[in-house]
């Protein structure tokens, strides 16, 4: 008889012979940076996650650096949006303003900046929508835009989520060209047009004013097609890719990190954030067990970082172990 119990008799023995660890190292943690003055406002689906005002974002960067975490993912709501989202790629634009101030008072913090146009736009789309259709094309220069304004104002990473044809090539040239060859980017390579994503679009004030995003972001039963967007973003310059959802998604991620030696992330998104919350709240889980047990599962299947809005709290219960 093979007895695999032998190894388990004790947590020293279990600690002895684990084989996924997961450490406060491996989270990015998502902010979220409204337009305006003393703004510290709670996101009702999302509880525990605020959008700040930058002149109250030291607030949130203390808990940031208290924790341990050493690397964030940024989103930036404008008080003004239009068709073509120019604050976006306005170089004092609220995102910038944002990353200016990160950088100056914290800046061993690696900043990831989200590059998309929804957050910007005023119907809420991706990219520049003519005759009801998001235009690939046009698009992809305004994400370059947004890109080097980024990298201006001190971003360490472009995120670009928006799922346009050939952004990373492009974004990658258009960063080179203004000597920005040392800044990384990590696509959003496998973005899912996912019903997990409704606590963000709160968040970012980001809900398509008409239609949906289907005809962009991949459908949620491909698996094959994400392998080859995945495949494509790595050949185009991509230094990091990313798998979006993470729970729904596990499969994806882990036959792409045994396909491609690459640094895979994975984001846990707001509404795998929001289900564990009020199931918590219930008292119906125990929420530390469930959070860390979902981001072992998520290193196992090839994370090399988990972004993810337990971050802060998960970085205090890892320590704990």
């Amino acid at each position: 008889m093979k007895r695999f119990r032998r190894l388990r008799t004790n947590e020293n023995m279990r600690s002895l012979v684990r084989e996924t660890y997961v450490s406060k190292n491996d989270l990015m943690y998502p902010i979220f940076v409204i337009e305006g003055n003393n703004i510290k406002d709670e996101v009702s689906s999302m509880p525990g996650i605020y959008r700040y005002s930058v002149d109250r974002l030291d607030e949130e960067l203390e808990r940031i650096k208290s924790s341990g975490i050493r690397s964030i993912l940024i989103f930036g709501i404008p008080a003004h949006k239009d068709e073509k989202g120019s604050e976006a790629y306005n170089d004092n634009g609220v995102t910038q303003t944002a990353i200016r101030h990160i950088k100056k008072k914290y800046p061993r913090l690696i900043v990831a900046a989200d590059v998309c146009l929804c957050e910007y736009t005023s119907h809420g789309h991706c990219g520049v929508v003519h005759d009801s259709c998001i235009d690939n094309d046009e698009t992809i220069e305004l994400l370059c835009k947004m890109s080097v304004s980024m990298a201006k104002a001190g971003a360490d990473i472009i995120a670009p989520s928006d799922m346009m044809d050939g952004r990373v090539e492009a974004i990658r040239s258009a960063l080179d060209k203004e000597g920005f060859i040392n800044i990384v980017i990590m696509a959003y390579s496998a973005k899912f047009s996912s019903a997990y994503y409704g606590p963000f679009r709160e968040a970012a004030d980001s809900a398509p004013q008409f239609g949906d995003r289907k005809s962009y972001q991949m459908d949620v039963a491909n698996g094959n097609e994400a392998l080859r967007e995945i495949e494509t973003d790595i050949e185009e310059g991509a230094d990091i890719v990313m798998v979006k959802p993470a729970l729904a998604f596990l499969d994806i991620l882990k036959e792409a990190s045994l396909t491609y030696n690459m640094p895979f992330a994975v984001y846990n998104v707001s509404g795998e954030y929001a289900m564990v919350k009020a199931a918590a709240e219930k008292g119906w889980i125990d929420e530390k067990k469930i959070v860390l047990e979902n981001m072992t599962a998520m290193k196992r299947a090839g994370a090399k970082i988990i972004i993810t809005y337990h971050a802060l709290d998960a970085a205090k219960w890892l320590e704990e172990q």
